[in-house]
């Protein structure tokens, strides 16, 4: 099984929709994807996550299931040291090295600010959401891993190389199945670090994810029956370069590389 991530393309927060910048990106990432063999689409309600998709479903002929849960994983909090409500995953690096349990998968909520609103609750929505939702693909969450219809061969079979590069995976059989889902940066970091069992802090504070850009996890089924996830490819925007549209800092706190 393939999981797309996308995040959406340059946002105008203020009037709930995008950027003329956005949108540009949007129809630049729809001929990305007019190809692609895609499964099923899901989006979040929010309207920015929706015009980015609005694009590439067109050219694919399907329309979005809408999953409440995808929209931004945006709890603000407020202390005495700030003089604006800030997000819980915006930590500056003192806080961080003060607080390392914040990168421990299984202490991260025992932070004191996750204490001060409902973080777990919220985190809690999205995960259930989205473990229910592979579920309704077969693949059911047991542990660290999914359980899932067992492949005709175990991806190990690429392990054993014949001299013919990729020609001995011709035939080998997978879960073809591709789920795309178009959202954000916040909620799409608590679902990177659910499927590879880390802490959301790792991914929040230590990858950055730009709009519009394309992150690819694909399952790996080493014991038939078994599925673990890895990444692929990470906020990629290899679209955007190609038809020389700059990446955008949007969720970056310095200039995007943009080579």
């Amino acid at each position: 099984m393939k999981l797309i991530f996308i995040r959406h393309a340059e946002p105008d927060y203020e009037n709930n929709t995008l950027t003329e910048k956005g949108f540009r990106e949007a129809e630049i990432l729809s001929e990305r994807t007019k190809n692609w063999d895609v499964t099923k689409v899901y989006s979040s309600p929010l309207e920015r996550a929706r015009f980015t998709a609005a694009p590439s479903l067109k050219k694919w002929g399907k329309e979005a299931d809408v999953r409440e849960w995808l929209q931004e994983f945006t709890i603000p909090w407020v202390t005495d040291d700030i003089d604006k409500a800030r997000i819980v995953w915006d930590f500056l690096p003192s806080y961080l090295d003060e607080h390392p349990e914040l990168f421990d998968k299984d202490a991260w909520l025992d932070n004191e600010i996750m204490h001060t609103v409902p973080v777990a609750e919220y985190h809690n929505k999205v995960i259930t959401g989205f473990d229910a939702l592979m579920a309704e693909h077969g693949y059911i969450r047991n542990g660290a891993f999914y359980n899932c219809p067992a492949a005709a061969l175990p991806t190990n079979h690429y392990m054993v190389y014949d001299g013919n590069t990729l020609e001995h995976m011709k035939d080998a059989k997978v879960d073809e199945t591709t789920l795309v889902f178009f959202c954000h940066l916040g909620v799409m970091s608590v679902l990177l670090a659910h499927l590879m069992n880390v802490s959301p802090a790792v991914i929040w504070h230590g990858c950055f994810v730009a709009t519009s850009s394309v992150t690819v996890l694909c399952s790996e089924e080493r014991t038939p029956g078994e599925a673990y996830f890895r990444c692929q490819c990470l906020g990629d925007t290899s679209h955007l370069r190609a038809v020389g549209e700059k990446v955008s800092y949007y969720g970056y706190f310095t200039t995007p590389f943009q080579g």
